[in-house]
């Protein structure tokens, strides 16, 4: 079975909306798209934390989901693979958010690996990097 969403039809620019609209109305502030060569690849947002005003970057990666959709033998092109990529994200931060109202959470908890420094490298960059490091993990 292929990806969830391989054969959206929604336009990139619309899931993009939808994503700043959930986030706007559940604190976000100063939210700006990031685009290369005029196609939306991340949202940069802010939300006030308990420690104060954090920044976060939600990427999108079309040529990332391109690969797994043609590994799938779907039948794709670029802007598919945008649209799908989008679409995506956009149902992962609803879900996010329906996990938020439930107030088991809280936004900077949701959104911690996408957490950006002062250099702009996220939580998880650092992670990857073994700038943050958490230690051996699980032991037996």
């Amino acid at each position: 079975m292929p990806i969830k969403n391989y054969t959206t039809t929604v336009p990139a620019a619309q899931s993009v909306a939808e994503i700043v609209g959930a986030l706007a109305a559940h604190g976000a502030t100063r939210i700006q798209q990031d685009y290369d060569a005029g196609r939306p690849v991340s949202i940069a947002f802010a939300i006030d934390t308990p420690t104060g005003l954090r920044a976060f970057r939600l990427p999108s990666s079309a040529d990332r989901v391109k690969v797994v959709l043609l590994r799938q033998k779907v039948k794709t092109d670029d802007a598919q693979a945008e649209r799908v990529a989008w679409r995506i994200l956009r149902d992962w931060v609803l879900s996010q958010m329906a996990i938020l109202e439930t107030e088991m959470v809280d936004m900077d908890q949701i959104m911690l690996p996408y957490m950006v420094d002062d250099n702009g490298r996220t939580v998880y960059e650092l992670y990857q990097s073994r700038q943050l490091l958490i230690g051996e993990g699980a032991s037996e």
